[in-house]
C-alpha cells in the first residue's frame, strides 16, 4: 500500500513556509518513507505582518484572514506542483497557522481554510488536526508523536526546536509528548532588535551576559512543574514571558533565555535517561544553545542529514493526511491527553 502526499507546516515562529513531498508505503514490519522533494518559502514582509498581526485581529477579519490565507497556501502549493513537476497526489495535509490554542478553554485555531486549498489545486485536502483533540479533552499537541512511533521509533525520543520545544519519548511502553519551553518564538521577536530575523548560530546571545535573576525568575515559571500531557502557545508567552524581558540589555536576554532553553531541556533528557535523542527543527542550527545542552547532558544529541532537520515536521503531517485517509489512528491519547486515540482531521 503507498501514497504519494503533500505536507504543508507553518510554525509559530513565522521563518516560512515548509512544503514536503512525500512517499509512505505500508509493509509487514511497519511505514516506510522517502522525501521525495521539499522546499520552505519564506514569507514576504505582508504575509509575515498578517500572520503576526493576526491575533489582534477583529472576528471579521481573522475570517477574511482565514480564507485568505487558504487560497495563499492553494497557490504555493500549485506553483509547487507545476514547477516539480509533480504526479500521482493522493492528498494535501495542511497543519495552517496557529492563532489561538487554549486547549482549557476547548478551543484551537488554526487558519488556512483548507477548501480554499482545495479550490486552488484540485486535490484533496484533510486540514485541522487539532480541533477534534481539544473537543475530546486533550491540549491538541503535540501531534507529531505519531511519526515518531511509526517512522522514527529507532531513537529513543524526538526532540523538536521550533516556535517551542517539544519532545515524544516511550515511557512504559506508551509514547508521551508535552512542549518543554519557547525558543525561537522569543529568540526571533529579540534578534529582530539587531535587525535580523534570527540569531544565527545564536551569535548574538553568544555575546550576551546571563542575568542570574532573570533566569531563576523563568525557571520558577508554574509550567514547567506542571506533570504532562502540557503544551504552549503564544499567548502563554505574552503572559509569562514577554513582561519578565523589558528592563534588560538584549543580548543579555537572549543569553538568558538561551540558558534557560538549555536547562529545562536538559533536564527532561537526564531524568528520563534517554540515550540518543534525534533534534530537528529550526534550533537545531542554533549551535550556541546545541552547545548548551550537550555542556548539561552526557547522552547522545543525534543531528540528522538538513532534509530531516528541516521538513520532518512537514513530513508528519503529509503521514497523518495517510492515516487520516485511512481512517488509521492518528492522535495519539498519551500524547495530548484526549479521552482517547482518535483519527483527526477535517476531509474535503
Amino acid at each position: 500500500m503507498r501514497f504519494q502526499a503533500i505536507g504543508l507546516m507553518s510554525g509559530t515562529s513565522l521563518d516560512g513556509l515548509d512544503i514536503c513531498f512525500a512517499a509512505f508505503e505500508k509493509q509487514n514490519n511497519g511505514w516506510n518513507f522517502q522525501i521525495l522533494k521539499a522546499e520552505t518559502l519564506p514569507y514576504p514582509k505582508n504575509w509575515e505582518e498578517k500572520l503576526s498581526n493576526s491575533i489582534h485581529l477583529s472576528s471579521e477579519e481573522l475570517l477574511e484572514l482565514h480564507s485568505e490565507y487558504g487560497f495563499y497556501l492553494g497557490e504555493k502549493v500549485r506553483e509547487f506542483i507545476d514547477s516539480n513537476r509533480l504526479e500521482h497526489i493522493d492528498l494535501i495535509a495542511s497543519h495552517g497557522h496557529t492563532v489561538f490554542h487554549q486547549p482549557q478553554k476547548k478551543f484551537t485555531l488554526q487558519i488556512g481554510d483548507g477548501r480554499a486549498i482545495k479550490i486552488a489545486t484540485g486535490l484533496r485536502v484533510i486540514y485541522d488536526f487539532r480541533s477534534q483533540d481539544v473537543l475530546m479533552g486533550g491540549n491538541g499537541a503535540p501531534l507529531v508523536p505519531i511519526g515518531d512511533e511509526l517512522l522514527f521509533s529507532e531513537y529513543d525520543a524526538c526532540l523538536n526546536l521550533g516556535g517551542f520545544s517539544n519532545i515524544s519519548l516511550k515511557q512504559n511502553d506508551k509514547r508521551i509528548a508535552f512542549d518543554i519551553a519557547p525558543v525561537n518564538i522569543v529568540l526571533n521577536r529579540l534578534a529582530q532588535k539587531f535587525n535580523k530575523n534570527f540569531d544565527e548560530n545564536g551569535d548574538l546571545a553568544r555575546k550576551g551576559t546571563i542575568d542570574e535573576d532573570l533566569l531563576i525568575m523563568l525557571n520558577s515559571i508554574e509550567f514547567y512543574s506542571l506533570p504532562h500531557p502540557k503544551s504552549l502557545g503564544i499567548e502563554w508567552c505574552c503572559e509569562h514571558i514577554f513582561p519578565l524581558l523589558e528592563n534588560t540589555e538584549t543580548s543579555d536576554i537572549m543569553a538568558t533565555i538561551t540558558e534557560h532553553v538549555a536547562q529545562q531541556i536538559s533536564e527532561i533528557i537526564n531524568k528520563n535517561n534517554l540515550q540518543n535523542i534525534l533534534f530537528t527543527g529550526g534550533g537545531t542550527y542554533n549551535t550556541f544553545l546545541i552547545e548548551k545542552i550537550r555542556e548539561k547532558t552526557e547522552y547522545a544529541i543525534i543531528i540528522p542529514e538538513k532534509e530531516i532537520i528541516d521538513y520532518k515536521e512537514a513530513l508528519i503531517f503529509a503521514f497523518m493526511g495517510v492515516l487520516r485517509l485511512n481512517n488509521e489512528i492518528n492522535v495519539l491519547a498519551s500524547a495530548t491527553g484526549s479521552t482517547t486515540d482518535h483519527s483527526s482531521g477535517l476531509i474535503c
